[in-house]
């Protein structure tokens, strides 16, 4: 087995403003946009929380495309269009690549993972192309299982080790017991040298050990401990106190 790496294949992503950058324009308004140069990654696991509506997102797939995968998801060989609605940043993002390559590499967004199970379909479908693709995702169909199934399968067999995997909202299909599955499984990737840059909403995730957490608000993104993210403070507040909660939000006035 891998030792982990000690320095990323992705160290990281600067933002170049050059002709077609808009201040005042969307996605180069948003502050974890027009606030950041560089964004620095952890060799092992990098996180990105934040409010919907802060742009986290959309600096995960602006990353995800500048690397080269599939505006939609996939890996590097995944070259689908369902609708073109991804934004022109990642034309703005510089990679900044340490010298070894990763030798495997995947996105994942969440809202977009049914068209990605539809395409390896298609290319099951397609005559000689070899073996099927379904083998590499568990030997059965993605739309046959259920959402979370679905996922866990592409966790559990199509990410390989020693790879870069970029994801959007993992959590989206998994209960809190999965999530902690999905925290193992993460763990087992990294200890293979893989790298992982992963938007999130989940204070489960979040917990992984070592990992960086940029947290993104109306000043843009900061460098966080997990006890100091939202996310955290906020589920652990309604755990510890669910009645003060419940009176607060369900009071009619």
């Amino acid at each position: 087995m891998m030792a982990a790496l000690d320095r990323p294949y992705w160290i990281e992503a600067r933002l170049e403003r050059r002709e077609g950058w808009d201040d005042d324009a969307y996605p180069f308004n948003l502050p974890v946009v027009r606030t950041t140069d560089v964004l620095s990654f952890h060799p092992r696991v990098t996180f990105l929380v934040g409010e919907n509506g802060s742009g986290k997102s959309t600096l995960v797939e602006a990353l995800a495309v500048a690397w080269g995968f599939n505006a939609e998801g996939g890996s590097r060989n995944f070259g689908f269009s369902t609708r073109g609605s991804h934004s022109p940043l990642h034309r703005f993002v510089r990679p900044v690549r340490a010298a070894h390559r990763p030798n495997d590499g995947f996105f994942l967004r969440a809202e977009s993972y049914f068209n990605v199970a539809s395409e390896i379909e298609r290319l099951d479908e397609e005559p000689g192309g070899g073996p099927p693709v379904i083998h590499s995702y568990g030997g059965k169909s993605l739309h046959e299982q259920s959402h979370g199934e679905s996922f866990f399968a592409l966790f559990s067999h199509r990410f390989r080790g020693g790879g870069l995997y970029i994801l959007d909202e993992p959590e989206a299909a998994l209960s809190p017991s999965r999530q902690l599955s999905f925290l193992a499984r993460l763990h087992d990737l990294v200890r293979q040298g893989s790298q992982f840059i992963i938007a999130t909403h989940s204070p489960i995730l979040l917990g992984y050990p070592d990992a960086w957490i940029y947290q993104a608000s109306r000043h843009g993104l900061e460098r966080v401990a997990w006890e100091d993210t939202e996310h955290y403070q906020v589920t652990k507040g309604f755990l510890n106190r669910p009645a003060t909660y419940l009176d607060v939000l369900l009071n009619p006035e």
